[in-house]
């Protein structure tokens, strides 16, 4: 496994901290663009954060049992909504950005690890800091993140709570419906 470790392009602290500087610096410098144009964040974030992500995985979390139970047809089109949404969301969620001091806690990752937790807090003037904590595997070449820890909400379990309701209102074909017409819907 070292020799995995080795070839990995970074350790998972660094990935974190410079897609985070990467893509709020981006922000920043063309704050009044994307305030103009909000629909550009999007292909910001698509660009930036979303290659760091496993969206299969995620949506494997997310679905659970119902994953085992759906056609290759509804893992892809669930796969492709979902990181639509998170898409939106997480864009949505960065246009608020105005400068805020993200603090990357320190991490001790010990050798041969292949799942980690990068945790920071984002420190918003006058207010307790919101920690925000990233869920990371090793795959073969890199780190990914498979979930996202907002003041100890998990994305994932989020998700996974909202989405079974669905499902069993609606069934998987349902709940795939409904995302494509929320995500129509926001463009």
């Amino acid at each position: 496994l070292l020799p995995l470790l080795a070839g990995a392009a970074t350790d998972p602290l660094n990935l974190v901290r410079e897609t985070s500087d990467r893509c709020l610096s981006e922000i920043l410098n063309r704050k009044a663009e994307l305030t103009e144009t909000p629909g550009k964040i999007y292909s910001l974030v698509d660009s930036i954060v979303l290659p760091r992500f496993d969206f299969a995985r995620m949506s494997r979390l997310v679905l659970g049992k119902y994953w085992r139970q759906a056609t290759e047809q509804e893992k892809l089109a669930f796969v492709r909504e979902f990181r639509e949404l998170l898409v939106r969301t997480y864009g949505t969620a960065l246009l608020q950005f105005s400068g805020q001091e993200i603090k990357y806690l320190p991490m001790r990752l010990a050798p041969g690890a292949t799942d980690v937790t990068v945790n920071t807090e984002v420190k918003n003037p006058g207010a307790p800091a919101v920690p925000i904590d990233y869920s990371l595997y090793l795959t073969e070449d890199d780190w990914k993140v498979y979930d996202v820890s907002i003041d100890g909400v998990s994305l994932v379990s989020n998700y996974r709570t909202s989405f079974n309701a669905e499902i069993r209102r609606y069934k998987l074909a349902g709940l795939i419906q409904k995302l494509v017409e929320r995500n129509r819907e926001s463009h």
